[in-house]
């Protein structure tokens, strides 16, 4: 993970700047075991759709767009009237987003956000859960922007996974450029596990045009610890407990 507020090292990789600038692809992540992991550049770079709106309809207050990327969702939620934010560690997806007509600031997550506390939706979504590859602490750190009882909106991986593997960004020529960074794919089994554990609350698990969301609400402290330690007459069967 890099420093507090420094961008990591993939944030000037020239094929996903050079993507973004573009609106298209090939673009992929590629795993240190040759996988190549294609990323829909096209949809991202696109004007948001049905599937975005109907997420984008469930969010309260005031919006954090969590690796905004060219800015679709924020640019959509800015035309409704909205107040948002985007936050994005590469150059190329901010100078996008303030250009199709959104506010967005060149920042990473574990560093200093504006409104910290005080956000009534964070958006995780385009597999952004895997930022830092480390889905537990991601979740601890959305608690932390949001305020008390706020919601976060995620999206998920379609398969049931639960991985974690060193990246690098690579393009048409499949040339990486810049270092390795860590990324996560986690299914909803996996982070409705995940965020259980670290005190939120399922508000809705839902499936749409072959992508999966959930929505968490951040649970109090008290209500955090309480669902935290089951009562000692059910502790015998606490590993039969749905996760």
């Amino acid at each position: 993970m890099s420093p507090a507020g420094a961008p990591p090292a993939w944030a000037a990789s020239d094929p996903y700047a050079a993507a973004l600038r573009s609106g298209r692809g090939p673009l992929f992540l590629r795993r240190a075991d040759g996988r190549l992991l294609p990323l829909d550049v096209e949809r991202w770079c696109a004007r948001a759709d049905a599937v975005d709106r109907a997420v984008l309809a469930r969010c309260e207050g005031a919006v954090l767009d969590v690796g905004c990327g060219p800015g679709r969702l924020v640019a959509e939620l800015a035309a409704q009237g909205r107040t948002v934010l985007g936050v994005d560690v590469c150059e190329a997806a901010v100078t996008r987003t303030v250009t199709v007509g959104g506010q967005a600031l060149r920042r990473s997550v574990f560093g200093p956000l504006p409104g910290e506390g005080r956000w009534g939706t964070v958006l995780l979504m385009d597999g952004n859960i895997g930022i830092g590859g480390d889905p537990p602490a991601l979740l601890r750190r959305m608690r932390r922007l949001l305020r008390p009882g706020g919601l976060l909106m995620a999206e998920t991986d379609p398969a049931d996974v639960d991985e974690r593997a060193e990246v690098r960004v690579v393009g048409h020529g499949r040339e990486a450029s810049g270092e390795p960074f860590p990324w996560a794919w986690t299914g909803a089994p996996a982070l409705l596990g995940a965020a259980e554990r670290a005190g939120w609350r399922t508000v809705a698990q839902w499936t749409a045009g072959g992508r999966c969301f959930v929505a968490l609400r951040a649970l109090s402290p008290r209500s955090a610890s309480s669902s935290a330690e089951p009562p000692k007459s059910t502790a015998v069967i606490s590993s039969q407990r749905p996760r």
